[in-house]
């Protein structure tokens, strides 16, 4: 990505209907425990951490079936940090886990207008060779808004129009046989909104599912590569700064 110009392509979720008003639990600021899910593969095969390739965006639902998650694996281990919700409260961010200590996994939910990965289209991505911000291992971008997160640090906002970072999934990892589990969530994270604004095309998305979207994962969840999951992914240039929105590409 030679151009460092931050590019808005579309309005946030497309084709999307907004859901009556209706009440959805807040998110947790500080970890709160949920479901212990293991990650697996199509099929039920558990995920190893060590197996993960660097840089490839994987995507998984947690800690509601239809909640998208990233999964990523940087190429160094990043240190814990504590960090702030848009509220002004305090949370840690544990680190990353896995052999090496290098796997990491956000809400791929945006922390402005939840721009998030559906089957058809995308806006938010990892882009692992952008460097030139953050702590230098890529970033998390988004092109719907001009957001842009460093994964190496929480998540944190380096810049654009998010008012915090993007929650966290905390992760633990079995040396025994190279599993990992998500088992809570940390920090602003936005689901209560999130049901209510895409309600109305979740319910269709998940109508044969038994408790519908907003069901919770239980034992396990499946991890899948971005580009299998998404139709479409909308790619942008990266500057935090950028004041002028345009087109850039698409993959």
């Amino acid at each position: 990505m030679k151009r460092r110009r931050f590019f808005k392509i579309c309005a946030v979720g497309a084709g999307c209907i907004a859901a009556p008003s209706a009440f959805w639990p807040a998110g947790p600021v500080r970890a709160e425990a949920r479901a212990r899910s293991l990650l697996v593969h199509e099929g039920g095969a558990p995920v190893a951490a060590s197996e993960l390739a660097t840089g490839v965006n994987y995507v998984f639902h947690y800690p509601y079936i239809s909640t998208p998650c990233f999964l990523l694996r940087l190429p160094a281990a990043p240190e814990p940090r504590q960090l702030t919700t848009r509220d002004g409260e305090a949370y840690q961010w544990d680190g990353g886990v896995g052999p090496d200590g290098t796997v990491v996994a956000f809400s791929a939910i945006c922390a402005h207008r939840m721009a998030h990965p559906s089957r058809q289209v995308n806006h938010i991505s990892f882009r692992p060779n952008e460097t030139e911000f953050g702590s230098g291992h890529g970033v998390i971008a988004c092109c719907a808004e001009n957001s842009v997160y460093d994964p190496a640090q929480g998540a944190r906002v380096l810049g654009g129009p998010a008012p915090e970072p993007l929650a966290g999934i905390v992760l633990e990892h079995d040396a025994g046989d190279d599993s990992l589990h998500a088992t809570g969530v940390v920090g602003g994270a936005m689901f209560h909104r999130f049901f209510t604004e895409y309600g109305a095309r979740l319910s269709i998305e998940y109508q044969g599912e038994a408790g519908g979207f907003a069901a919770e994962v239980e034992e396990t969840t499946e991890v899948q590569r971005l580009d299998a999951f998404t139709a479409q992914t909308i790619t942008c240039g990266v500057d935090p700064d950028s004041d002028d929105p345009g087109v850039l590409g698409r993959d």
